[in-house]
């Protein structure tokens, strides 16, 4: 397996340097995702502090991704599908979906998008140029992600319904003899909804072990704690007995986030429980504790107490630094 080099971001490596990729990529991911949401005064930041170790794990080094066919700057948003002479680009593009040889990526918690977004521009698959259209009218780089936004396959609803079309394809795969993988990452949420346990009884009856998920349990929702609007646990335990094979790991170790995809195949669906925190490497955030799910700054002397924070724990002290009418210091 070759690497996948990519311009203007980090490589997929097979080789030993891989573990420093996925590093560089995870802290790339929050400190952009930070930036963002001081400069615009709102932001998804507690999903990328959970999220960024998953996310460079599988792009660094455990999905075999083909190069990106899409534009490095998102295109417009054209027109609804099926009108006469609008073609809309699919997300899924700049994860090189095509051909058939390459893995296949669906990220299901749609809310995300900006997480995944710059992990793209990390992976080089996107331009940053591309992340100032963010939830722009008329731009494909939504804040809630659909099948024109980058990095998007599919639209996975209000929740928990992408797991169901990803095993759809996990099957159709099977039954034409292809060997490539589907890689789901799915949030804890989504295992309050019927449909997520539909699913698991589906990948379990057809042995869809060419399928492997991985879920961000950051313990946080909407409204607060999971455990306090509606607990999951023990999970491992109802994944078992859906037929799944299941692994408990520190979702913020890329290394035990890595190997249990390592393992061969066995006939059974492979879920990765990633037990992560929502304010890893960013405590400021535990003042908001429990409530996490979106930062939408109080009053000025919040955002200015981020601003300081990011100047001087997440850049070098000279580029990238956020100027006191919060705008971009380059």
């Amino acid at each position: 397996m070759t690497d996948i080099i990519s311009s203007g971001g980090l490589s997929r490596s097979t080789g030993t340097d891989w573990l420093e990729n996925s590093k560089v990529m995870a802290d790339g991911i929050r400190r952009r995702v930070m930036k963002h949401t001081i400069t615009n005064n709102g932001g998804y930041l507690s999903q990328a502090c959970s999220a960024a170790e998953t996310l460079a794990a599988l792009y660094m080094k455990i999905m075999n991704l083909g190069p990106s066919t899409a534009p490095d700057v998102p295109p417009p948003f054209p027109g609804v599908p099926g009108t006469p002479g609008v073609k809309v680009l699919q997300g899924g593009c700049y994860n090189g979906h095509t051909p058939d040889k390459w893995d296949r990526f669906y990220l299901s918690p749609a809310h995300y998008a900006l997480v995944l977004y710059t992990a793209l521009i990390e992976s080089g698959r996107m331009s940053e140029e591309g992340l100032k259209q963010f939830n722009h009218d008329g731009s494909t780089v939504e804040m809630i992600g659909a099948e024109h936004s980058p990095g998007f396959d599919m639209m996975g609803g209000s929740l928990a319904q992408t797991l169901s079309q990803a095993a759809g394809v996990a099957q159709a795969k099977k039954m034409k003899g292809q060997d490539d993988r589907i890689w789901v990452f799915l949030s804890d949420g989504e295992f309050q909804e019927g449909q997520t346990w539909e699913t698991l009884n589906v990948l379990s009856h057809y042995k869809l072990d060419n399928i492997g998920v991985y879920i961000d349990i950051n313990g946080q929702q909407c409204d607060g704690l999971m455990t306090d609007v509606m607990g999951i646990e023990p999970l491992d335990k109802k994944l078992e007995a859906f037929g799944a094979r299941v692994h408990k790991v520190d979702g913020n170790d890329i290394e035990a986030l890595v190997a249990p995809a390592e393992e061969q195949a066995d006939g059974r669906p492979l879920f990765v429980l990633a037990y992560t925190d929502p304010c890893y490497k960013i405590p400021l955030l535990k003042k908001r504790s429990p409530k996490l799910h979106y930062v939408r700054f109080t009053d000025p002397a919040e955002r200015e107490e981020y601003r300081q924070y990011y100047n001087k724990n997440m850049t070098d002290g000279v580029n990238g630094l956020i100027r006191e009418d919060f705008t971009d210091g380059n």
